[in-house]
């Protein structure tokens, strides 16, 4: 929804600084070329194409045989709420183009659900992002009759029960649904309206709660594939997000809680990550921008299963890397707009917030989607949004870039002209479509040749991955077994891998650590070792005058904990096999000690101090550290030890 963000951040920094808010204007239009529309499926045919649920391998999502899934979403926006904040919310001049949802998705009271989502076929999805907000999920009033008139199956529903009504057609007609937690109160959005970060006007708790109460609810139907964590998460009068910092503003932390618990209630579901929106006042000389995935490169997230984290990030011509939108006054800015950009430089700039995530092999690897972008169609004159449109649908092209438009749903008003000219499909009240494909509509070009241009389908070989743990500021197990069991070093900040990982790296100082599956060893059902001393040291001393911390034989590391940032324990699992006893010992008390090739070498998760890592056919079998010469404790060596 950045697209409203243009007076709203201004208006952001208006109540910051005291000053008022401005608009914005409209340019020239320019042509597109000609494309075939896409070949629309049928609900059966939709359904018959994919298996629930999702997952991925590396950058890509999978169904459940294992075949690439892209996803081509839309934005069927209104249950997340319309009211703009002021005046009579009964009024609809008082809802985003005089639009009144009444917390449901857009449409229902205009045509049968049946036929918008034989329309959403039409324009070539197979899957829907479906925003909601928290109040939402605790609104027990019935909605108007006027409201679901062309679905009086609906009348006497709740706002949630539509929702249920709308996710059981979707799903039954073969589209995959991805849940957006979009805002907190039913305002609609952006800068200072009470939504700006997930617990704005609620607790993380009570945001966590009302996540797993809506994962629960649709727990039973397995193509509600995905939970989008938040929108476009922002900065609010005093304070901005962070990413790290494991405070009450942390984004970071905060995704990782609900992801994590999110699993443990429902394993099958996909988690969606935006990165952070918007820091700072937008004020030359001051910091301000939009960070999206960059904090990512340097920290990302490990959940309970490494194979369902999907990364996301949102694009808007008339915004930028540091510009809100606004034409003048306070919000304005002199950074560029992505509009702004030649495509070489727009192709950059994406790449560097977004879809650098998407390369192979290091700890964020991971799909990233496009889960917002669009432009005003069907009577726009905005060249410049028009022209970055058709460069940024090359770029998603490009990349075989998963994507959801925003939004899908719109009216028309009595003279047939579309209220919101964003929306791919605009309904009158006497149920007349005017939709992106009908003709008189600039985008349809950019759309079709983004639905229909191949990328890659069929199988996606499993691939290896690389995880980091962040043991910065607190714990950080993501073991399903280990979360299960009582605290296996108390008074420590521990980590654990996922289970199916093990420990391969550790950085000096700053208690991170890198994990891996790369030939990961079958586990035996024993129980797991703690290790504090010396005890299984056998066979020599492999680090003279070091403490050293030494798995049982047989045995491989997969967690460790730290006091300060000195070493105090490792964990190590059994494996079903004997593993080698021979090895080397890898020092990393004076640098880098890194492969070479593979293992996450082409990113950083430890930036700003030593790691040392084992080769990806290695486990780690000890932690060699002292407390001499001003070393603190830290890990200085790995034992490392072949898998085969």
């Amino acid at each position: 929804m950045l697209r409203r963000a243009t007076a709203a951040l201004a208006v952001l920094s208006a109540l910051v600084l005291g000053t008022p808010a401005s608009a914005t204007s409209l340019q020239p239009a320019v042509a597109a070329a000609e494309v075939a529309p896409p070949t629309p499926l049928t609900g059966p045919e939709l359904a018959a194409s994919w298996t629930a649920p999702l997952s991925t391998r590396g950058r890509w999502i999978v169904d459940a045989d294992g075949n690439r899934f892209k996803l081509k979403s839309g934005n069927w926006e209104g249950a997340q709420g319309t009211w703009t904040g002021s005046g009579d919310i009964n009024d609809p001049a008082n809802h985003a183009h005089a639009i009144h949802a009444y917390n449901m998705p857009l449409g229902l009271d205009r045509v049968p659900m049946a036929t918008i989502l034989a329309d959403f076929h039409r324009l070539g999805l197979n899957s829907i992002r479906l925003p909601y907000s928290n109040a939402l999920v605790h609104d027990t009033t019935p909605v108007p009759d006027a409201a679901v008139a062309a679905n009086p199956q609906l009348k006497g529903k709740t706002p949630l029960q539509v929702l249920d009504a709308a996710i059981a057609a979707l799903t039954a007609d073969g589209f995959a649904v991805i849940l957006n937690n979009h805002t907190t109160t039913a305002r609609f959005c952006c800068g200072l309206d009470g939504n700006e970060r997930w617990n704005s006007g609620q607790t993380t708790q009570q945001w966590v709660n009302d996540w797993l109460f809506m994962v629960n609810r649709y727990k039973h139907d397995k193509r509600v594939v995905g939970a989008d964590l938040r929108n476009e998460v922002r900065r609010d009068t005093w304070d901005d997000p962070n990413w790290g910092w494991y405070d009450d503003h942390d984004l970071y932390a905060a995704y990782e809680e609900a992801g994590n618990k999110i699993l443990q209630a429902n394993p099958d579901m996909l988690i969606v990550m935006e990165g952070i929106n918007w820091y700072g006042i937008p004020l030359d000389g001051l910091p301000h921008g939009r960070p999206n995935l960059k904090p990512v490169a340097t920290l990302s997230h490990t959940l309970i299963r490494s194979d369902k984290l999907v990364y996301a990030a949102h694009f808007y011509a008339y915004t930028g890397p540091a510009n809100t939108g606004a034409d003048s006054g306070p919000g304005s800015t002199s950074d560029p707009r992505y509009e702004d950009f030649t495509p070489e430089q727009l192709a950059q700039v994406v790449d560097s917030e977004a879809l650098f995530v998407t390369r192979t092999g290091q700890h964020f690897t991971a799909p990233v989607w496009i889960s917002e972008f669009g432009a005003g169609g069907r009577g726009s004159t905005d060249t410049k949004e028009q022209t970055w449109l058709h460069r940024f649908t090359d770029v998603l092209v490009a990349n075989d870039t998963d994507f959801a438009i925003w939004p899908l749903v719109g009216w028309t008003d009595a003279s047939g002209a579309q209220m919101d000219n964003w929306a791919l499909l605009g309904y009158g009240a006497n149920g007349a479509r005017q939709g992106i494909q009908d003709g008189g509509d600039w985008r349809a070009d950019d759309w079709n040749r983004l639905v229909t241009t191949p990328g890659r389908t069929g199988h996606v070989a499993p691939t290896t991955r690389w995880n980091m743990l962040d043991l910065d500021h607190a714990d950080y197990n993501v073991s399903a077994t280990m979360l299960a069991k009582p605290d296996w070093s108390p008074g420590n900040r521990k980590g654990n891998c996922p289970d199916s990982q093990r420990l391969v790296g550790l950085g000096r100082s700053d208690s991170r650590g890198l994990c891996t599956d790369a030939g990961q060893p079958a586990k035996a059902s024993g129980p797991w070792t703690v290790v504090t001393d010396e005890r299984y040291v056998t066979g020599g001393d492999w680090a003279s005058g070091y403490n050293k911390l030494q798995c049982p034989d047989r045995t491989f590391a997969v967690g460790y904990s730290v006091r300060a940032n000195a070493m105090a324990a490792l964990l190590c699992a059994p494996a079903t096999a004997t593993l080698p006893t021979t090895g080397r010992v890898l020092w990393f008390d004076r640098g880098d000690n890194r492969p070479a090739t593979g293992g996450s070498t082409a990113s950083d998760w430890a930036p700003g101090y030593y790691k040392g890592q084992c080769a990806d056919d290695e486990y780690v079998a000890g932690v060699a550290y002292t407390w001499k010469w001003n070393h603190g404790g830290v890990p200085d060596a790995l034992l490392c030890r072949p898998l085969r």
